[in-house]
């Protein structure tokens, strides 16, 4: 939606109808249908809309919650098995590489089938991923455990920041709630899991298998619960011709959101490369620089940083849109310099305190993007918008943090990650910039 000025998305972007971006938007409801009646509503044998939002809310948590769940695991697994800080990222970026290619396969599907169909599958493979992980005698297992997690968190993902927004309350006050839990729930999730996961270590004496074990049985019972969904998206004529030609990979940003998109693009690949040298090499970063031993530290700075980026979404909600990506690039910025002097320093207390400043920065600048982009595009178009988001972002969760463990034999951890988080500065700083010159833009004439 655009302002009276018909520029860029301003302040009140996600005040407007969040199904309707612009004049189109009438009309892409009325082919789109909606197949469970009002907001508020159920048809026989479904939740109402209401509760499927939460529903999909706490399934957007889990998968980001499972996601983040091996990080404090990686350090067990390396000594366990012996392998290299490159095999190590190699463990890690499998998971966001299936994921892309999951989402750019799949990405659209729930626009065709429907919402429902798309998510019980998803969660059911999820459920398989951590059984494989459960049975991981090795390498090869582990990695193909992350590969089968990452599909399921691909094919899901664009389904539920769609569904977000498609079942969020319609009442003024709480429009901007899709976008809001789009942006906070997976900072949340990866808090979850890392936190999680590193009190299984402290606490259980199987912690690689006990954690997996309640995992299994949580996205079991969240695949039972989809059943019950109310599913925004009508059949339509020629739905299974579409959704056929909606596997072939392609891009999926509409033509009238692709310069917002672009101004965009620098804050989601700075925030997300941060957010992967945390959750890949973050264990080893307190093991082997800051000389801790306690794994449940790993998944303590983890949790830092992205509940700190779940507390910092909530807290920005209602300002511009481009301000909270120009604040947040700035505040990422200025935690991974805090990190950086923390490595030099070989200061714990510095290097939480960069993990906080950083997730703040991370959550707010995530949000404001999001909200840039959020009413863009129309029911139809959603998910294939959102997937093209997570496809810039997991790409660069992933490939950095890859190039990273290559990296780690020849030049050190202490170097690499110096050399990382200085061009997560750049790229930050010229986020900042973007930010605000979108907002002057948007600014009624």
């Amino acid at each position: 939606m655009t302002n009276s000025g018909g520029c860029a998305p301003s302040a009140n972007t996600l005040e407007a109808d969040p199904r309707a971006p612009g004049r189109a938007a009438g009309r892409r409801d009325h082919a789109a249908g909606r197949r469970d009646g009002p907001a508020g509503t159920a048809a026989r044998g479904r939740i109402s809309r209401a509760a499927g939002f939460w529903l999909l809310a706490g399934t957007l948590v889990a998968f980001m919650a499972a996601s983040s769940t091996p990080s404090p695991l990686y350090v067990l697994y390396q000594q366990r098995w012996g392998f290299s800080a490159a095999t190590l990222t190699a463990v890690f970026a499998v998971y966001a590489l299936a994921l892309l290619i999951a989402l750019l396969t799949v990405g659209e599907l729930s626009d065709h089938v429907g919402r429902r169909p798309v998510l019980i599958a998803a969660l059911l493979a999820e459920a398989g991923a951590m059984v494989a992980f459960l049975t991981a005698d090795g390498v090869g297992p582990l990695l193909l455990a992350r590969a089968v997690q990452g599909l399921a968190t691909g094919a899901a993902t664009g389904a539920i920041s769609a569904g977000l927004v498609d079942l969020q309350p319609g009442s003024r006050r709480v429009r901007q709630l899709g976008a809001l839990v789009n942006s906070a729930a997976p900072s949340g999730g990866l808090a979850a899991g890392a936190l999680g996961a590193g009190l299984f270590v402290r606490y259980t004496t199987t912690p690689t298998t006990s954690v997996f074990v309640l995992l299994t049985a949580v996205f079991v019972v969240l695949a039972a619960a989809m059943a019950l969904l109310p599913e925004p998206v009508a059949p339509r004529p020629g739905r299974g011709r579409d959704a056929l030609v909606s596997l072939r990979p392609r891009a999926g940003v509409p033509r009238h959101a692709r310069s917002a998109f672009t101004a965009a693009a620098p804050c989601l690949v700075a925030t997300w490369a941060m957010g992967g040298l945390y959750l890949s090499l973050g264990g080893s970063l307190t093991a082997g620089v800051l000389r801790i031993s306690d794994h449940l530290v790993g998944g303590l700075v983890v949790a830092a940083l992205t509940a700190a980026g779940a507390v910092a979404s909530v807290t920005v909600r209602d300002r511009a849109a481009g301000r909270v990506m120009a604040g947040g690039s700035l505040m990422l910025a200025a935690g991974t310099g805090l990190t950086l002097a923390a490595l030099a320093a070989a200061s714990a207390p510095l290097f939480f305190a960069g993990a906080v400043v950083a997730g703040c920065g991370f959550g707010s600048a995530f949000l404001g993007a999001l909200r840039s982009l959020a009413t863009l595009a129309g029911p139809a178009e959603r998910a294939a918008l959102f997937a093209s988001v997570y496809v810039v972002s997991y790409l660069a969760f992933s490939v950095p943090a890859l190039v990273a463990g290559l990296a780690v034999s020849s030049l050190g951890l202490r170097a690499t990650a110096t050399v990382y988080g200085c061009g997560v500065v750049v790229l930050a700083l010229l986020a900042a910039v973007l930010g605000l010159v979108r907002e002057r833009a948007a600014r009624p004439a």
